[in-house]
C-alpha cells in the first residue's frame, strides 16, 4: 500500500509488525478498535493520524484481512502471555516482599505499617 502524495509504503513491516508508515503505530493497535466497531474519526483522534494514514490502515486492513486477522490473534495471544507471565512474577515478588522483616532499627515503623494494612484490609 503506498501514499499517492509520497510514493512511500503507508503499511510498512517492522520489528513490531505491520505499522504505519512514520508512526510507532501497528495495525494491531488500529484493530483493537476497528474490531469494537469504533468509528474511522475516533480512531484517527485517538492515535494522532493524519486521514491518509487511517485510510491507508483500513484500506490494507479491508483488503488483507485474512492475513492482518491472523498476525492480529497471534499478537492478542502473545500479549495474553505476557500478561500472565508478569502477573505471576508480580505475585511471587509482592509474596516474597511482604514476608520480609524489617530491618533492625526499623521495628516501630514496621508496626505502623502493618497497623496501616490490618485497617485497609478492613475497609475493603
Amino acid at each position: 500500500m503506498t501514499s499517492a502524495s509520497h510514493n512511500q509504503p503507508a503499511i510498512i513491516r517492522t520489528e513490531r509488525g505491520l505499522t504505519i508508515s512514520g508512526t510507532r503505530i501497528t495495525l494491531y493497535d488500529v484493530m483493537d478498535y476497528v474490531t469494537a466497531h469504533y468509528p474511522p474519526k475516533f480512531i484517527r483522534s485517538l492515535f494522532d493520524l493524519t486521514e491518509d494514514q487511517i485510510n491507508a490502515a483500513l484500506s490494507y486492513i479491508e483488503t488483507n484481512r485474512p492475513k492482518v486477522e491472523a498476525e492480529y490473534q497471534l499478537v492478542l495471544k502473545q500479549s495474553e502471555e505476557n500478561r500472565q507471565y508478569w502477573e505471576e512474577r508480580s505475585r511471587e515478588h509482592f509474596a516474597r516482599a511482604s514476608a520480609m522483616l524489617p530491618r533492625p532499627g526499623r521495628e516501630a515503623l514496621w508496626e505502623k505499617l502493618q497497623a496501616q494494612k490490618a485497617r485497609h484490609e478492613l475497609e475493603v
